[in-house]
Parts: C-alpha cells; sequence; structure tokens
C-alpha cells in the first residue's frame, strides 16, 4: 500500500534535526543519547536518499549547505508543530521549572550559550527553553524574549539591551565585491529576514539610517535568522547583524563587518515575566538581566 506521505525515516530526521539545530552531530549523538558515528550512518543514508549533500563536513564541525538549511527550516517548523500540540495534551509544566520563550536566533546566539554559566552556579534551578520563530506561545512560558519597542510602563517587562547593527559577511565575500563602506552594498546581494515572529530591522531601513543607495542588487529572501546567517557566513550575501549577537562570530573570525559603520537598533531585546511565573523564574530573570549590564559595560 502506498503511503500516505513522502517522507524519509522519522529516525534520520530526527538525527538531521538535532545535528542542524546544534552543527554537531557528537552534540546530536549527546542528546538524542547515541553514538556520533550512529547519527553519521543517519545522516549519510538521508543524504543518500535525497541526492544532496545536507552537511559541509569541517575540521572543527559540520556546516549546513543550502540544501541542508532549506530542509532544516521545514522539520523544525514540523517538530514545533507537533510540540506545540504534545505539549497541549501534557498539561502545564511543574511549578519549578522555568521554561522560557525564544526565537531561533536569540536562544542560539546569546541565550543558551548563557545557561551553562547558570546552571554552574544555580543547579537547583531547571531551565527549559520553546524556541520559536513563527508562532506566538507566551501563554505557555514563564518568560519570554523579544526584540522590538520596549513597552513603557509595563511592570512585566524589564529591558536587557539595545545592540548596534552592522553589515557582516564572509571575508571572500567582501574581497569578491571590494566592499569599503555601506555605499557599496546597495549593488551587491542582500539577505532578507521575513514572517518571523520579532521584526527585524530590514536593509533599506538601515541603509537609510547611514545615507547609503538603496538596494539594487540580488534580493536573497529567507525566513530564518539563523539560515541567513549560514549563508552569510558561506558568503552567499551581506546580512545585518546585532553586536550582541554575532559579536562573537565576528571575533572567531566567521564573520567580518563589511564597513565600519553601524547604527543604533531602533527596538531593543526585553524580557517578560508572565503571570505563571515562580519565585525561581524571577531570579533567573534577574540574573539575565544582570549579566546583560555586564555585557553592555563589556
Amino acid at each position: 500500500m502506498q503511503r500516505p506521505y513522502d517522507l524519509p525515516s522519522l529516525s534520520s530526521l530526527n538525527c538531521f534535526e538535532a545535528a542542524a539545530r546544534k552543527l554537531s552531530f557528537k552534540a546530536a549523538a549527546s542528546e538524542l543519547n547515541v553514538t556520533p558515528t550512529a547519527v553519521s550512518h543517519q545522516i549519510r543514508a538521508l543524504e543518500t536518499e535525497l541526492g544532496q549533500q545536507l552537511f559541509r563536513r569541517q575540521h572543527r564541525g559540520v556546516e549546513l549547505t543550502e540544501a541542508g538549511a532549506y530542509l532544516f527550516n521545514a522539520v523544525q517548523r514540523s517538530f514545533e508543530a507537533i510540540s506545540d500540540v504534545v505539549r497541549d495534551m501534557r498539561g502545564p509544566v511543574a511549578e519549578d521549572d522555568v521554561m522560557v520563550l525564544a526565537s531561533t536566533a536569540v536562544s542560539s546566539l546569546w541565550l543558551t550559550p548563557k545557561l551553562t554559566e547558570f546552571w554552574l552556579n544555580h543547579s537547583d534551578i531547571n531551565v527549559s527553553q520553546i524556541v520559536s520563530d513563527a508562532v506566538d506561545l507566551e501563554a505557555t512560558v514563564d518568560l519570554s524574549l523579544h526584540y522590538g519597542e520596549f513597552p513603557e510602563g509595563d511592570e512585566s517587562c524589564t529591558q536587557l539591551f539595545q545592540d548596534r547593527i552592522c553589515a557582516v559577511g564572509s571575508e571572500a565575500f567582501a574581497a569578491r565585491y571590494a566592499i569599503t563602506s555601506a555605499h557599496d552594498l546597495h549593488r551587491v546581494p542582500l539577505i532578507h529576514i521575513t514572517r518571523e515572529r520579532h521584526r527585524w530591522t530590514e536593509w533599506p531601513d538601515w541603509l537609510s539610517e547611514l545615507g547609503a543607495p538603496q538596494p539594487t542588487g540580488k534580493r536573497i529572501t529567507v525566513n530564518n535568522y539563523m539560515i541567513g546567517l549560514q549563508m552569510a557566513k558561506e558568503g552567499v550575501g551581506a546580512l545585518l547583524g546585532w553586536d550582541g549577537l554575532v559579536g562573537h562570530l565576528i571575533d572567531a573570525g566567521e564573520l567580518v563587518a563589511l564597513g565600519s559603520e553601524s547604527v543604533v537598533s531602533p527596538q531593543c531585546f526585553y524580557i517578560k515575566v508572565h503571570r505563571r511565573a515562580s519565585a525561581k523564574a524571577k531570579k533567573f530573570r534577574d540574573w539575565l538581566v544582570a549579566q546583560s549590564v555586564t555585557q553592555a559595560d563589556g
């Protein structure tokens, strides 16, 4: 009998999603409680079935290819939808758990790296995340992280940081298009982010702020900031980067600033405390706010 869905094995998709999210076969194996070899075999089988290379194997890890990023976006959205339904069926989590809602970019680039440090000093507090770019799930969490206009007068919200925004890309991309300033960017391929839960500042706004010409080059549109970031690393196009999110990638040489210009973000990153938040959730909120003050001073 013909199957109603044209899908590869769910085991291979599960391994792929974990490896793509963490950009590491080893980390994916640890999360799934299997060996890195098992993850590698599942992904090889998936690549063979699809006739596409999904990862670019590097000495220090792996990177998604354009085909891999395309599949990851679809798989992640599907897993999120299933997870939402399962969570609703299970009912609320235990009161002492801290559940945080964040976008993929904020989770991967800012929140997750901080959790290890938090757990070193607060092992009694279990922090879990709901990572979603497409769905508003604030009713199910204790805390939520936002990028947008700060809601003045709302005592449930506290500002975390307000970044500067610069143009970033690969070193090879900068050399290929001889980019020296923002005035060179209107003619090059630009990566635009659309349809996310957060409305990111867009290229026309940023270029106007600097008095630079409006874009006339190739427009590349994706609906996930992390996929856009991966494409920028691969030299596909230029991307707008918030220094609090991508500064460490510039320091590591994975990206370069395309010119010296930057603008203050018109919006900020802030955290919201929801009605169901426990004392432990508020303690975690206070710790994140303190970390943001340290980040700004640094």
